[in-house]
């Protein structure tokens, strides 16, 4: 298959490497066009005040490769992708294997997921890979999950619209319990700035939260939908799999907003 491969991490990371020449030994025509540089927690941002750039890297990548380092967002790097470097559109938009966890709403933020999504708004099924950790260098695990993933999909096509945001846990291969198919859950943080002054007597913030591990999930499910979330199966070692969408509207919300029968004497209602 062709498969497009992205990240939020840079071109140079140890990840997106691994992802991707795990994908070209299985045989599968690959081409990685990704941030010249890290661009973690970008979310879904795009450049449109300023030029985009791209060269091709060599000596990165498995030799049947073609690569290209972007100056973009993670977004910039699939958009770019599929409008103007690759001569025929992929069937996979692949992102990652990231450095670090995206669960629950850390999704909102993670550029991982973004460069994913892009792939879904194209029309293009796609997936996002994370390993639970910063400091782990063992991406093997992911990458034998990644081409089994990929083939099961090959028989058993993704919905139109929806992309699957994939973490796996940070533990040699005989310690992961299994694969878990899972809702997305919930994550918060205690957001602390610290204030700084830089060489020159300026004042500046950096942001260094904390995370909330224990946090109640707040979302009523739907009857029938008992789904473990993402947060508490990759506690217990799971491979996780979360179906996501871009679409955001509440349909909860939807449907109690209809019931109000709100009345503005200005305007018709529909």
């Amino acid at each position: 298959m062709r498969l497009l491969v992205s990240n939020d991490d840079g071109i140079y990371a140890l990840g997106i490497r691994s992802l991707a020449n795990g994908m070209a030994e299985a045989g599968h025509e690959v081409t990685v066009v990704c941030p010249d540089r890290e661009r973690s927690a970008t979310g879904h941002g795009l450049t449109l005040h300023s030029p985009i750039r791209a060269e091709e890297v060599e000596s990165v990548f498995h030799p049947s490769i073609k690569a290209w380092a972007c100056s973009g967002t993670p977004s910039d790097c699939v958009k770019l992708a599929l409008g103007a470097l690759l001569d025929h559109p992929p069937d996979f938009v692949l992102s990652g294997i990231n450095h670090g966890s995206n669960l629950g709403t850390d999704v909102l933020y993670s550029g991982t997921v973004s460069a994913a999504m892009e792939g879904v708004l194209e029309g293009i099924p796609s997936i996002a890979f994370s390993l639970t950790s910063f400091s782990c260098r063992e991406f093997q695990p992911a990458v034998r999950f990644a081409q089994t993933l990929l083939t099961q999909l090959t028989q058993h096509p993704l919905p139109k619209l929806v992309l699957l945001n994939v973490n796996v846990p940070a533990v040699t291969q005989p310690d992961i319990m299994g694969v878990a198919i899972t809702r997305q859950g919930v994550r918060r943080y205690t957001d602390i700035f610290q204030k700084r002054l830089d060489p020159r007597g300026k004042t500046y913030y950096w942001l260094a939260g904390e995370l909330l591990e224990d946090v109640t999930d707040e979302v009523d499910l739907k009857e029938g939908n008992e789904a473990i979330t993402d947060v508490q199966a990759i506690r217990n070692n799971y491979i996780t799999v979360t179906p996501l969408q871009y679409n955001l509207t509440s349909v909860d919300g939807l449907t109690n907003l209809q019931k109000w029968q709100l009345n503005f004497p200005d305007y018709p209602s529909l």
